[in-house]
């Protein structure tokens, strides 16, 4: 079964009892089956769900087209199509600000930050699906951030590295500086490497669902050292 039908009886277990995560999952549970304990994995699932269909209502567009960006992120079967773009309809419209959401988010993930910036990573894919990132993206992106408690150099890196009003800095994106050794340099990419490798993320709880997101962000920090490694003549 995949984490979609997972989300009922998962959620109740870990998010059921409050928050608008809680309304989210109870307006809906009818429509997934109800088959295990709590699954991290199946609150990611969530939360990329609630504050993507938040995006989508902040930036006007049309939620079929945000929907169809989601789905290049989100791995969603055939079969669980129908239930999640539900799931999604009802996060839209829901009466709960995304600043809700995002702080029930923040408050299950506080001792996970990793976690909270592969959310916000995964909602910058989503966001520079149609090849742009527009202002009010931008402006709900960096207040999800500022609510995740996520630093401003966090921030950048991934505006950056999704082509945003940053300047595309290679060091910025393996969180190094220019003026800083070759060994600490490399130090920083191997760490950037091992953090965002698919591996991690699973351990992070992340679902195999969404690991397109890291298999992306690897290449963005592979070729940000390809780059530094050539302007420094490193081997």
């Amino acid at each position: 079964m995949s984490i979609w039908g997972k989300i009922g009886g998962a959620a109740a277990g870990f998010v059921l009892g409050g928050g608008p995560l809680g309304a989210l999952v109870g307006a809906l549970a009818g429509h997934f089956a109800f088959d295990r304990p709590a699954d991290e994995g199946v609150v990611f699932s969530l939360a990329m769900i609630a504050l993507s269909a938040k995006m989508a209502k902040a930036d006007g567009i049309v939620s079929e087209v945000e929907f169809a960006a989601f789905k290049q992120v989100v791995k969603v079967p055939p079969e669980d199509e129908r239930s999640v773009k539900r799931m999604f309809d009802f996060a839209r419209r829901d009466i709960a600000g995304y600043e809700a959401y995002a702080a029930q988010i923040a408050g299950l993930y506080r001792s996970k930050p990793g976690v909270l910036e592969d959310l916000l990573d995964g909602l910058f894919f989503i966001a520079a699906a149609d090849d742009a990132l527009h202002d009010a993206e931008i402006v709900f992106l960096r207040r999800v951030a500022e609510i995740f408690g996520l630093s401003e150099s966090a921030f950048n890196r991934l505006c950056a590295a999704y082509g945003g009003p940053c300047a595309p800095d290679p060091y910025a994106l393996i969180n190094a500086e220019p003026g800083d050794s070759d060994a600490d340099v490399r130090k920083a990419y191997l760490f950037a490497v091992r953090e965002n490798h698919p591996d991690t993320l699973k351990g992070r709880g992340v679902p195999d669902e969404f690991l397109a997101i890291a298999n992306e962000k690897l290449a963005r920090i592979n070729a940000a050292w390809d780059t530094i490694r050539k302007e420094r003549g490193l081997s």
